[in-house]
């Protein structure tokens, strides 16, 4: 086992030299990393972070001209379902006055028409009426002289023969 011994220093000095070699790699691999890293951040500094100054100017600017089209639109819908309410009225006012004004003309219309009946039935009952019964009496009295006439004229030898009265002449 003493023969051994040496051989147990020089594996372990060799695990030692090898873990040195390679904790040195990392840590150059490190240094690159870190290297890159800063000159991605330096980048960032230099490109986005004035961007990102430009953009908070930028809404910084914006924001009280947003606040102020917020307050129009709001004021602008206020006036305009105002407005609308009052067009509303309007047209419900027009509605109303034309659907009275048809109400009327038909009341109109039909006591015109009850009164034009009337009047013809008045005309008919005071004039038509009274003429067709003359109408009646005069043929009456005219067939009545008709039969007395041509009874006279078969008595002078006479063979006229009879004319019916024509109907159609009646005024009606």
């Amino acid at each position: 086992m003493e023969k051994m011994l040496p051989l147990f220093i020089a594996v372990t000095g060799a695990a030692v030299v090898l873990q040195a070699c390679i904790l040195a790699a990392m840590y150059l691999a490190m240094r690159k990393t870190s290297e890159r890293v800063e000159a991605i951040a330096e980048e960032v500094k230099t490109k986005v972070l004035p961007a990102a100054e430009q953009a908070q100017a930028l809404i910084a600017d914006v924001r009280p001209k947003l606040e102020i089209v917020a307050e129009n639109m709001q004021e602008s819908t206020t006036m305009v379902r105002a407005q609308l309410q009052r067009l509303d009225a309007t047209v419900n006012d027009i509605v109303d006055r034309a659907r009275l004004q048809v109400i009327r003309g038909d009341e109109l219309l039909t006591r015109t028409l009850d009164r034009v009946e009337q009047t013809t039935d008045m005309v008919h009952n005071t004039v038509v009426s009274p003429i067709r019964q003359f109408s009646g009496l005069m043929q009456g009295i005219t067939v009545g002289l008709e039969f007395l006439f041509s009874g006279r004229a078969k008595r002078n030898g006479n063979n006229d023969v009879r004319r019916p009265v024509p109907q159609d002449e009646m005024f009606i």
